[in-house]
């Protein structure tokens, strides 16, 4: 086939006139990109407009409401039969303060289990200690709190009528300021702790004829001796109250912390070690005893009740664990000191002679020290032959 001139002469105007088309076609598609583009940042400028809207009107609700609950708390009357939909809110506002005065008086349970309501002397002192404390550490944290915000106010970049001294460096006012009272709180503090330290040595008993009790720490439970009695508790120490007592304590197993927070401080007991802890119960009353220090997976569950007694109910329990038919034996004992934990308390009504002393001389070994001694000996990772060179197979 062959093409005509006047169909060839077409063509090349086609194909000549195609490279223009497509500039014009490309100067529209960047118009409307460019216009999109606009659009766009027209759009983000609205929704960003109108977010920071939103944001302010509920600024503004908040305000509203916490200016609703203090006009309600301060003169009720004005809102009474407004409306009822003001006697709904009424309703709705008494309801939140009541459940969050109940939440507020049922979080102070927790504070009732600690020093900050103690029960007896050591306790006691040990909070007005903290108190004493605080309020001289008042002196460090106030200046501090009202002095930064009026160094901020008074630099702030809008005041142009403050003193500019670019060349300033020493201050002998302030320099006093900077040293001198924290020098005297340093001072003050330390002569309290000094008085306070020997006041309240756990070694030292307190006045009047004191309770013995020997306290063994194992995993994950607490073993109280009574020595003059020849009885013994597990997970329950029970004192006479008004009464001191005189706690001596070890461990069969790693090293434990002994803490009753309404009663005495925290004390360590170690394998191997005697340590000692005085305390007393000015009324009866059941009290929290823990461990705190981790010791493995059963950490959570080593927990005891101190039951402080008045004299005719200590008696009573007396009574009532000589009749029990348990004794405290080694056999016993090293059931009783494997890694378990116990659904309640256990009482003996006999104990093996010099069981504790036994205990702290490393004579009477624990149920886990003996399942661990079963065990397979494996090599340390470290370990080297003495018949061998250190630098055998290094290079020179």
């Amino acid at each position: 086939m062959t093409v005509s001139d006047g169909t060839k002469e077409a063509a090349s105007c086609e194909i000549t006139s195609i490279p223009a088309a497509c500039h014009k076609c490309l100067a529209a598609a960047e118009t409307s990109s460019v216009k999109q583009r606009a659009r766009s940042g027209i759009s983000r400028s609205k929704r960003s407009l109108t977010f920071s809207g939103v944001s302010m009107q509920a600024s503004l609700v908040r305000v509203m409401l916490l200016q609703l609950i203090t006009v309600y708390l301060a003169h009720p009357d004005r809102l009474c039969g407004a409306s009822s939909i003001v006697n709904r809110v009424r309703s709705i506002l008494s309801g939140a303060i009541l459940t969050g005065a109940a939440l507020s008086l049922a979080g102070c349970g927790a504070l009732n289990r600690g020093f900050l309501f103690p029960a007896g002397p050591i306790a006691g002192a040990i909070r007005h200690e903290w108190i004493v404390v605080c309020f001289i550490m008042l002196f460090v944290i106030g200046p501090v709190l009202l002095l930064v915000p009026l160094v901020a106010w008074h630099y702030r970049l809008s005041n142009t009528r403050s003193a500019y001294r670019p060349q300033w460096g020493f201050s002998w006012s302030l320099e006093g300021l900077i040293w001198i009272p924290p020098s005297a709180i340093v001072v003050i503090l330390a002569a309290f702790l000094w008085r306070d330290t020997h006041r309240l040595d756990p070694y030292k008993r307190l006045p009047g004829h004191a309770l013995e009790i020997q306290a063994i720490a194992a995993d994950w439970k607490w073993i109280f001796i009574y020595p003059e009695q020849g009885i013994a508790s597990v997970n329950r120490l029970v004192i006479p109250a008004g009464r001191p007592v005189h706690l001596s304590l070890t461990s069969a197993t790693v090293m434990q912390s002994i803490l009753m927070p309404r009663l005495a401080g925290q004390i360590y007991a170690m394998a191997g070690m005697r340590t000692q802890l005085s305390l007393q119960a000015d009324r009866s009353g059941r009290f929290l005893g823990e461990n705190v220090q981790f010791n493995g997976m059963g950490f959570q569950n080593e927990k005891f009740a101190v039951d402080a007694m008045d004299g005719a109910e200590y008696a009573h329990w007396l009574a009532e664990m000589h009749a029990e038919p348990d004794r405290l034996g080694a056999t016993e004992y090293e059931t009783l000191t494997r890694r378990t934990t116990l659904p309640h308390p256990l009482a003996f009504g006999a104990v093996e002679p010099d069981l504790f002393d036994h205990v702290v001389m490393l004579a009477q070994k624990s149920g886990h020290a003996l399942e661990v001694e079963k065990l397979p000996a494996l090599p340390l990772p470290m370990a080297v032959s003495r018949d061998v060179p250190h630098d055998q197979g290094m290079p020179p």
